[in-house]
């Protein structure tokens, strides 16, 4: 008997530990189990990354709030080695015994790791710092808008990650000078705009700097702490500005100073080592699709030529029948009433009627779903600290704990920049039913990994969007409106353009002011925001190529499911197949449509 109860605990011993192995270590038995783990080393790495998700923030699991995610090339070569460790892993699975949300989330990570693991080459190509992004610009606002002061120990946990910015920023320069020793240096213009943006913000009196007067308002608002600690707490900010943000940026700033003089103005990825493979690697990436750069620019040309004869003839129906495409918009912008005036009072009275076009846009696309999203949105100004180089919009995703909601940013720099005739469509790209139908919903997907929630493929996401403006289109928000149709139009003009001056600068060599001098003759758009946009495609190789190609490809699928389906073709239903599975590659995506059709047929 003593044997028997000996053998049998050593036994369970065995598999106990076998089982231990195999879900830390080794191939779980079940492959969520295996996801979980990918979820969890990922998070253990991103303390910044699990303060945007909110899920644990500032409960008795928070262990990271208090830190920054590692920028050291170290660890982005540790991460690489773990990503091909996991994809080795996951082939270890039988594809072919999964079905449902299994299967697709088996694609979806297959296609992510393989993506990575195949550009090996590229690991250090690209730029961590620049006019669009960068610790400079992102660390202040991730403190400002994700770090969340609700009492006394989330205040010092903001000062724990002030202490981390000068240990940050060192890592990003030890990052940037090691680009900088293979040949990958950024064009002179992003120097000057970076050096600028950091010399703006270290100059400013720490009292007035953004990083002390967020933390100011969120600790004014909480009448549980006493004056006395609130006046004591504020003192510790400031100081930890002087001594450790200043500084961080310093580092950056000496480094970014000394690679100035070996910066040209050759603009275009074909400048790096190897340039022209690292483009290919990068428009797949973006595209989640294998396409040629030759393919692309060809279609750019042909959906830059088909949108122009759409345009005409709503320039010719409000009786503008002379010039190009641009001088159209240049004389249709000398109406009346055609921008906000150039007052104080202008500034809340745009987002307040931003906020009324996606409660209209609210009510005109929702019998087009099945499902809304819980979570509300909510109309703000971009940062006036960073809006001088910041895209004129974006979104942020609410919070997985919905603490916080979806945030349509509007960059309010220039009003000359806002024609009335584009609200409409903007709201329904940024918002409703545009990228706030889609993550939303997609955070709010049920028994499916957590990495499904937060999943972002550009093509997708973006494609999304600028189907969803079509959308609001063909829900007759544009019926009366001729001038709000312009503005779809011009905003889908300004996707199809993104086709032609992307692979222009990176595959054709175009120069700076070609690619500006291109946009500005098909766009209407004006002279600030083009060299803007085409800056930002000299820095973001491939990625403004998802926006059209990903729009354009789910609206092949959806001809393919109502040529196919006829009258079973439901639209509330093919969207909720887009949206309920959440960000996909779009290879993942059109098997899942493909799957759906067949699945309808067999009903």
């Amino acid at each position: 008997m003593k044997k028997y109860i000996l053998y049998t605990l050593l036994a369970s011993f065995i598999i106990g530990a076998w089982f231990g192995y195999s879900l830390i270590w080794g191939k779980p038995l079940n492959i969520d189990h295996f996801f979980v783990r990918i979820d969890i080393q990922g998070a253990l790495a991103n303390p910044e990354g699990l303060s945007s998700a909110g899920i644990i923030e500032n409960t008795i699991l928070d262990f990271h709030s208090g830190k920054l995610t590692d920028a050291s090339p170290e660890h982005r070569l540790k991460t690489f080695e773990r990503n091909k460790k996991n994809l080795a892993t996951l082939q270890r699975y039988n594809r072919e015994k999964l079905t449902g949300q299994k299967a697709i989330s088996y694609d979806i990570m297959e296609w992510r790791l393989t993506n990575t693991v195949d550009g090996e080459a590229w690991l250090f190509y690209g730029f961590p710092v620049t006019q669009m992004g960068g610790v400079h610009r992102g660390l202040p606002v991730f403190m400002e808008n994700t770090h969340r002061v609700i009492h006394e120990k989330s205040a010092r946990r903001y000062m724990e990650r002030l202490e981390a910015f000068k240990t940050k920023f060192g890592q990003i320069t030890e990052s940037v000078n090691y680009r900088a020793e293979i040949g990958v240096i950024p064009p002179l213009f992003v120097f000057d705009h970076v050096l600028t943006q950091m010399y703006a913000f270290v100059s400013m009196p720490p009292q007035e700097n953004p990083l002390y007067t967020g933390f100011e308002s969120k600790i004014d608002a909480l009448p549980e702490i006493p004056d006395d600690l609130k006046s004591s707490l504020k003192e510790d900010v400031i100081a930890r500005i002087q001594t450790h943000v200043y500084p961080g940026y310093q580092t950056l700033i000496e480094a970014m100073e000394n690679l100035r003089d070996s910066a040209t103005a050759d603009v275009g990825v074909w400048t790096f080592p190897n340039g022209d493979e690292y483009y290919r690697h990068r428009v797949r990436s973006s595209l989640t699709l294998d396409m040629e750069p030759d393919t692309i620019h060809a279609i750019g040309l042909a959906e830059v030529e088909r949108i122009q004869v759409e345009m005409e003839a709503l320039f010719d129906q409000l009786g503008i029948t002379e010039g190009t495409v641009s001088e159209r918009f240049a004389a249709l912008e000398t109406l009346p009433d055609m921008f906000y005036p150039e007052e104080e009072t202008s500034f809340d009275q745009i987002i307040k009627d931003y906020t009324a076009m996606v409660e209209l846009l609210y009510e005109e696309t929702a019998p087009l779903f099945n499902r809304l999203p819980a979570s509300p949105i909510e109309v703000r100004r971009v940062p006036e600290f960073i809006e001088a180089t910041a895209p004129f919009a974006n979104y942020t995703a609410p919070s997985l704990d919905g603490s916080r909601p979806g945030i349509f940013f509007r960059n309010l720099r220039n009003l000359n920049e806002i024609p009335k005739y584009g609200m409409m469509t903007l709201s329904a790209h940024e918002a409703v039913p545009g990228h706030h139908f889609q993550v939303a919903l997609q955070r709010e997907i049920e028994n499916v990994p957590s990495f499904r929630q937060l999943n972002n493929f550009t093509a997708f996401a973006e494609g999304w969007a600028l189907y969803a403006e079509r959308l609001v289109w063909e829900a007759g928000v544009y019926k009366d409106d001729p001038l709000g149709d312009l503005g779809r139009l011009q905003a889908e003009m300004f996707r199809a353009v993104r086709l032609v001056v992307d692979t222009g600068i990176h595959l054709k060599r175009w120069t700076r002011e070609e690619a500006i001098a291109y946009m500005l003759e098909h766009t209407g758009m004006h002279e600030d925001q083009i060299i803007s946009e085409v800056e930002r495609y000299i820095v973001m190789p491939g990625q403004a190529l998802a926006y059209k190609i990903g729009m354009m490809h789910i609206q092949n699928l959806r001809s393919q499911a109502e040529s196919t389906l006829g009258e079973r073709f439901d639209l509330a239903r093919f969207h909720d197949v887009i949206l309920m599975n959440g960000s996909l590659p779009l290879q993942v995506l059109t098997r899942v449509v493909e799957n759906y059709i067949e699945a309808e047929l067999d009903v």
